[in-house]
């Protein structure tokens, strides 16, 4: 994932990048970048590794070295950003958000059409920035560049270029993810996060609107070329999972959205008669923990917080890479209360669930610290399909996710036929599906809530909200 922040002021503002990028740190653990520009010293910029450290802690020195009146900063998880590219178009940084799943085809083709040359990363990959800067110089000015762009790459892609007079910033075509724009007395700013810029002492602007390109100044935000709201299908896991809990998007608010889905996941309970005999309803912390104070406040049953997580040490903002050292790590860091666990019956919320490793081992350190029963409701439906849009759910293999691995194993290839049905617990499909589940994570009961009650708990139609992940519809 990742996310990027930018302003334009009559002042100095690369203190406020600073502190508006660090306010991203929750979207990626990767890498973090920022690129000032002030015609006295030129383009200025500073990258750096997060993972192992936060981001205000790598950039603090920076940014009393840097100055400017433009400055953009990111939070990655993928490439080194944002990276200086020189064109016809001139000298710019430009950082982006999404994926490009056809980078090698798109890549081989430049260089058939005569791009001389690349710059590979050791990796041997080439920068998505640089890539999405020679796309950008097929064309004649970065409107219509941009627009090539969008067009040429498969997957998604939102941006933000820093030039010598202004930012521009283009929301990918679908409106996956939310670009707002900040005003100031003394200038504007454009963030991922609603958030980001509030302690900053700017106001909410407006919206950019799916496909929308704008160019900021210390003066104004002007649109110079229209997107299409009516195409917008902006990521539903934004509010699920990946979203902070003072973020809004599209004017829903997350922590509102997590405890109107929990109440929904409660009346879901009720109402099929399914709702557990427990002694606490707990969420798994942190984005499980507002789910349950609404299936808490929804069914009447108290809500308690049986383990704490230690975050001083261990924020996701720096999480390691390796996959085994961050199982390692989401089993250190949780630190329980042994009073409400021993003999107790459990009911836990979880924004997902999506390999089922991390929480497998939740639930064996909760028997190990005496619960007696542990009931499990996911905060949305069964992840199906690795995203192809973003990086939410991504996976080298879709036979990763455990309830692929369940269909697999029940039916081979013909299983996907019946997604619907192992998605609904009135199936026989989706009844064998938990259960199994709850086989292999040692869980007395589990249930998702649906997609029905996902797309209502955000509150904006249908249309307009992704969920590929879960239905696999584009």
């Amino acid at each position: 994932m990742g996310g990027f922040f930018g302003a334009a002021s009559k002042n100095d503002c690369v203190t406020d990048v600073f502190f508006g990028t660090d306010y991203h740190s929750h979207l990626g653990t990767r890498r973090g970048g920022l690129t000032s520009y002030t015609e006295n010293i030129g383009f200025q910029r500073n990258i750096h590794s997060i993972e192992n450290s936060p981001f205000r802690t790598k950039f603090e020195n920076d940014v009393v070295k840097m100055e400017g009146n433009l400055c953009i900063g990111c939070i990655s998880d993928t490439d080194p950003q944002p990276i200086l590219v020189r064109s016809k178009l001139g000298l710019y940084a430009i950082c982006s958000v999404g994926i490009i799943r056809n980078a090698d085809a798109l890549v081989q083709e430049l260089l058939e059409n005569g791009c001389a040359n690349f710059e590979t990363m050791s990796s041997g990959n080439i920068n998505s920035g640089d890539l999405i800067g020679a796309l950008i110089a097929q064309k004649n000015s970065f409107v219509e560049g941009i627009r090539y762009a969008q067009e040429k790459i498969e997957g998604t892609m939102s941006l933000i270029i820093l030039t010598k007079t202004s930012i521009i910033a283009a929301r990918d075509t679908y409106g996956k993810l939310p670009i707002i724009v900040g005003k100031r007395d003394d200038g504007y700013c454009i963030s991922t996060e609603s958030f980001a810029f509030q302690k900053l002492g700017y106001e909410i602007f407006r919206e950019l609107e799916a496909g929308e390109i704008a160019e900021i100044t210390s003066d104004g935000c002007e649109t110079i070329s229209k997107g299409d709201p009516s195409k917008m299908k902006i990521c539903t896991f934004l509010w699920t999972y990946y979203g902070y809990p003072t973020a809004s998007y599209e004017g829903v608010n997350v922590e509102v959205m997590r405890t109107r889905n929990g109440e929904i996941m409660a009346e879901n309970d009720i109402k099929a008669g399914r709702l557990p005999d427990v002694d606490y309803v707990c969420g798994i912390p942190d984005s499980g923990t507002p789910h349950a104070i609404g299936y808490a406040n929804k069914s009447g049953i108290p809500f308690a917080r049986p383990f704490i997580k230690y975050t001083p040490t261990w924020p996701r903002s720096f999480m390691p890479s390796n996959q085994k050292m961050r199982n390692q790590v989401a089993k250190m860091k949780l630190i329980p209360v042994h009073e409400l666990i021993a003999g107790k019956k459990l009911l836990f919320i979880d924004d997902s669930i999506v390999r089922g490793t991390q929480l497998r081992e939740t639930v064996e350190f909760l028997y190990e610290n005496g619960a007696k029963e542990i009931h499990m409701r996911s905060a949305c439906p069964p992840i199906m399909f690795s995203c192809k849009y973003l990086n939410f759910s991504r996976s080298t293999s879709e036979l990763e996710l455990i309830a692929r691995q369940i269909i697999n194993e029940l039916e081979g290839d013909e299983g996907t036929k019946y997604i619907s049905e192992y998605c609904s617990s009135d199936t026989e499909r989706g009844r064998k599906l938990r259960e199994e589940i709850c086989r292999r994570l040692k869980l007395t009961s589990l249930e998702f809530q649906t997609l029905e009650g996902t797309q209502k708990a955000v509150g904006l139609p249908e249309c307009n909200l992704c969920s590929y992940c879960w239905s696999g519809l584009e």
